[in-house]
C-alpha cells in the first residue's frame, strides 16, 4: 500500500487558534503531536481522519484524544492540495 501523499500546505484559521490557546497544556501538547503526524502522513491510522456529514460535510475530522478532534477543510488550490483547520473542541462540543 502506497503512503498517502502529504499537504503542500497545513493553515489555521483565527477561531482554531483561540481554542487552542485555550485549551489545557496537555491538549495543545497533543494536537502538536498529531498535527505532525499529520504533516508525515495525513491517514495514519491513529489519527482516524474520516469525512464528516450534517452541518460539517465538506470537512474532515481528526482525532486528538478520546475526546478531542481538529476538524479541517481539504482544499485544491492549483497544483497544491492544502488542509485548513477551522476547529478544535471535543465531540459533544463540535457535534453535540
Amino acid at each position: 500500500m502506497t503512503k498517502p501523499t502529504p499537504y503542500t500546505n497545513i493553515f489555521s484559521n483565527n477561531s482554531f487558534i483561540t481554542h487552542y490557546k485555550e485549551a489545557d497544556v496537555r491538549i495543545r501538547k497533543m494536537v502538536d503531536e498529531k498535527l505532525k503526524i499529520f504533516a508525515e502522513n495525513p491517514f495514519e491510522y491513529g489519527l482516524r481522519n474520516h469525512s464528516l456529514r450534517d452541518e460539517w460535510v465538506g470537512y474532515r475530522s481528526i482525532d486528538i484524544t478520546n475526546d478531542y478532534r481538529a476538524i479541517y477543510k481539504e482544499v485544491h488550490e492549483g497544483e497544491e492540495r492544502n488542509a485548513y483547520f477551522v476547529a478544535l473542541g471535543t465531540h459533544p462540543g463540535l457535534y453535540g
